[in-house]
């Protein structure tokens, strides 16, 4: 018995020791770091009514809020397409929508600004159609495009791996007693890909809350929290609110992530 429990001691302490050098050292150094500056511990209570910093949180809020909401639909209808659809050029198909895991938030900036910037495909294309140019990309639906491309291969993966466990005799089952294809959506598929979308939904939206190289690139007129840290620490060199706002932000997420794994048991702690 001592035996086994020095080997679960002996298991557990490099699991310890990786929390604690990389997680509770630096964040409650973040901590500390927050109520240094001249608001003190008030930083905090700042991050949440400070017009500004509240108006940037809301927005980043909002916007990964339909960033998600988005990407789950596109990618449910498309993860169960590919899981239960054989057909030639399938796999290019997946390989072409997970593609956009191997770029940078950077890149993804530079594509939005050629799809939607100044000199854009689709300022180009309206100028020819109704005589002015329909620039997005320095604003917060450019910003909604960007991490909407990069979404989406983060959550279709995992729409795909659960739809293909999904029994099909299932679906075979509800069409057979005469259930319409509404009724088979609601009344099967989502409640077999609840907790995969939740997961995946959950780990889409902490990823949209702290994205920061897409916004840097499309920064001319978007406010969002990552940007404002961003600002705060090398513009305002104002370290201990950046730090303040970064502890707001990782709680903001946090929370997010927790309400998700309190509707999927421990699902999206394991995919996360």
């Amino acid at each position: 018995m001592k035996s086994d429990r020095a080997w679960l001691l002996g298991l557990m302490l490099p699991c310890a020791a990786v929390f604690l050098v990389f997680f509770a050292i630096p964040l409650t150094r973040l901590l500390l770091i927050g109520g240094s500056g001249e608001l003190g511990w008030a930083a905090y209570s700042a991050a949440f009514t400070e017009p500004r910093y509240l108006r940037s949180m809301v927005s980043t809020v909002v916007l990964s809020a339909l960033v998600t909401l988005t990407t789950l639909v596109i990618s449910a209808i498309a993860g169960v397409f590919l899981a239960r659809h054989e057909f030639a050029g399938r796999q290019v198909l997946t390989a072409m929508l997970t593609l956009p895991l191997a770029f940078p938030g950077v890149v993804i900036g530079f594509m939005v600004i050629m799809l939607g910037g100044r000199q854009g495909l689709i300022p180009l294309a309206t100028e020819l159609l109704i005589g002015e140019r329909l620039v997005f990309a320095y604003s917060m639906a450019g910003l909604f495009v960007g991490y909407i491309y990069f979404s989406i291969p983060r959550t279709i993966l995992t729409v795909m791996a659960a739809a293909e466990k999904l029994d099909p005799q299932l679906v075979e089952a509800a069409r057979s007693l005469g259930a319409s294809h509404c009724r088979i959506l609601r009344d099967v598929l989502i409640p077999g890909l609840k907790p995969a979308l939740l997961a995946a939904g959950a780990i889409c939206f902490a990823t949209s809350m702290g994205a920061f190289g897409t916004a840097f690139t499309l920064a001319t007129r978007i406010d969002v929290l990552p940007m404002i840290i961003y600002t705060e620490f090398t513009l305002q060199a104002n370290i201990a609110m950046a730090a303040a706002l970064s502890f707001a932000l990782g709680l903001l997420t946090w929370t997010a992530l927790a309400f998700a794994r309190t509707l999927t048991g421990n699902s999206v702690a394991a995919a996360a």
